[in-house]
This record gives structure tokens, sequence and C-alpha cells, in this order.
């Protein structure tokens, strides 16, 4: 059973070419991570994956998913707690125990327009964490995480893939995903 298929695919963007024949499959427990120089296709490989663009030639076939990437998606008027829990109602998830796991529970009451990068980027995977979609898409999920931040990381990756889920990264630095499958592009 594959939570994430990609058969023969090519993504075309603004005219350009930047992959084809790309095939991925990941099963429960998987990962795989993506790398390249800058402007090859690791984002648009994430966003084809998550539905939101269209492959030029091949198939595309994913189950539920959740996109952690460089838009927060997160109301900046609110509470990050309330803006999170928005999210965690809709997919049935806890935005509690997610705040917790990427430790920023004590930001429960901080609006979210005044979270440094790091804090910002901790929110984005405590959103995906929430959402409980067995496939996480983490564009560059360990830019602007301290030291601290990058465990948690290891650890909220490596315990959705012992519950089943799978992960596919696009990143320029190492993850803690050293069984991963490689995706190189470019």
């Amino acid at each position: 059973m594959s939570l994430l298929r990609l058969d023969n695919v090519a993504c075309r963007r603004g005219g350009r070419l930047l992959f084809e024949g790309l095939n991925l499959a990941l099963a429960p427990g998987e990962a795989a991570v993506a790398t390249g120089p800058n402007g090859v296709g690791k984002s648009s490989l994430l966003r084809l994956a998550a539905g939101l663009l269209r492959p030029a030639v091949g198939t595309v076939e994913a189950g539920s998913v959740a996109l952690a990437d460089d838009r927060l998606a997160l109301d900046e008027r609110r509470s990050l707690g309330t803006a999170l829990d928005f999210w965690a109602k809709l997919d049935r998830g806890d935005a509690k125990a997610a705040m917790a796991e990427m430790g920023i529970g004590h930001l429960a009451e901080a609006p979210v327009r005044i979270l440094s990068t790091g804090q910002r980027k901790r929110a984005a995977l405590a959103r995906a964490i929430a959402s409980g979609a067995v496939l996480w898409l983490l564009d560059e999920p360990a830019n602007g995480l301290d030291f601290a931040g990058l465990e948690l990381l290891t650890a909220a990756m490596a315990a959705h893939r012992m519950a089943g889920g799978a992960i596919l990264a696009a990143t320029h630095q190492p993850l803690g995903l050293a069984d991963a499958k490689t995706v190189a592009l470019g």
C-alpha cells in the first residue's frame, strides 16, 4: 500500500521543464528527501504531491496530506493556539498536543504576527502534526530552527513514521532521515 505514488511525472512551471520521468512510491513508515540546487523543482514536487499543481505528464496518487512550507496559513490576528485549533478542528486533530510536541505550547496565547522565524517554523510543523495526515510534505523544515527545534523535528518525524505515516521532504540540510530514499533533482 502506497501513501504516495508518482508514476513518470514531469513538472513544468513558467514554461520551463523542471523534471521528468520521476517515479516514487512511499509506503507507511517510509521517507524520501528531495535534494538539488535552488530552482530545480523541489518545492514544486511537494506541491504536486499535495495536489496543488498538476503534473505535465504522469500521475500522482496520495493519501491525506499536510504541507508545511513557507506559507504559514495561520491567521496573523489570532493567538497561536486559536489559529492552530482552527485547523486542528477541521482535521479532528489536537492543536495543544501538537504545540507541545514542537515545544511551543507556552506560546498558545501569543499573537501569530509576533512569532519569530523559528517559532513560525515550529508552528507550521505543529499544524502538520495536528492535521492527522498520513503523508507529511515538508519544505525546508529545518530552516530557522535552533538546535532544540531540530531535535523536536527529528523526534516528530520518527514518531510519525513509527505510527505508519510517511514523509516527503525537500531540503538542503541533513534532517535525521538517514534511511530515506533520495530524490535527486537537477
